[in-house]
């Protein structure tokens, strides 16, 4: 009977991994070659009056973590790369050091100044003003007072910001980019993360999907309500007995094609689903249209 049931489940895993292999659910190439048929302007499709907080939107964690080698690695695209490729909500560590904000995983710097990050944003919105971008601002290291003080004189004349706590619709959030609050950072909506402390910390695959899949069924709970719901799938075994066995890239690795085939099931099964915000590390183009296509059922 065990002999049986080991069985079922390596057939399984090897099926993900062999779908993973076929898909791009994992990409770590730093050049965007979109698919001729790649529909960029996706939230074009959503209701006007549907709530922010009750669509699936594709995020990426620590998105401009481009720098520093295996240990501080977490995406391949730049922002801009990210955005055409369907990615909607952006996740930013910023140090305020000498008037101004630097984009920065840990201590390690990303080589981007805030200001320009935010430009690349505006740009890509002002291209396609159907869409939206919900931009997470996570103060780091020192005086993390000061990075919310710089950043609202950065945009203390853009009219095309979302700092309100009220959930927009969609129809309002057009064209602008929507701040995200939580802790040190208090402009925008607000946010409730599904992932309790240490859970980012990754010795044992099995084990973080099992996480993945409470965090989403959580989410999926909370969805369309005051707060904008984050699950995260991404981890590292940085900093435990793993290691470099299990940097963010080998983590996605082994993540993104079992979380896209956890989506594909969950989906025939739920026509209605929504998961919130689902921040990813190295996501492919079939992996972020996975989740986007839940908000078109």
């Amino acid at each position: 009977m065990r002999s049986s049931k080991n069985n079922f489940f390596t057939h399984l895993y090897m099926s993900v991994l062999l779908v993973g292999s076929f898909c791009q659910e994992y990409f770590d190439d730093h050049a965007l070659k979109l698919p001729e048929s790649y529909k960029i302007g996706w939230m074009e499709a959503i209701d006007d009056d549907k709530l922010l907080s009750d669509i699936t939107i594709p995020g990426t964690h620590d998105t401009m973590a481009l720098y520093g080698g295996p240990a501080a690695e977490c995406q391949a695209w730049d922002v801009d790369n990210q955005l055409r490729a369907g990615i909607r909500y952006v996740d930013l560590r910023i140090v305020a050091l000498e008037k101004k904000l630097y984009v920065v995983h840990g201590i390690v710097n990303q080589h981007m100044l805030f200001v320009e990050v935010f430009n690349v944003i505006k740009r890509f919105l002002s291209e396609f003003s159907h869409e939206t971008v919900l931009l997470r601002i996570k103060p780091e290291l020192i005086r993390k007072n000061n990075v919310e003080k710089q950043v609202r004189k950065i945009i203390s004349k853009d009219e095309a910001v979302w700092v309100k706590s009220d959930m927009p619709t969609m129809g309002k959030a057009r064209g602008k980019v929507v701040f995200v609050q939580k802790s040190s950072f208090k402009l925008g909506v607000p946010l409730l993360e599904t992932d309790s402390q240490g859970d980012y910390k990754v010795t044992h695959i099995p084990d973080k999907q099992k996480k993945v899949e409470k965090h989403l069924l959580d989410a999926s709970v909370k969805c369309g309500g005051a707060a904008l719901v984050l699950s995260y799938s991404s981890g590292t075994g940085i900093g435990t007995r793993m290691s470099m066995r299990l940097t963010p890239k080998k983590v996605a690795e082994k993540i993104n094609p079992w979380l896209g085939y956890y989506l594909r099931q969950y989906s025939s099964e739920h026509t209605k689903a929504c998961f919130g915000v689902i921040a990813m590390d190295f996501p492919g183009f079939d992996l972020i249209q996975t989740a986007i296509k839940f908000n078109h059922v």
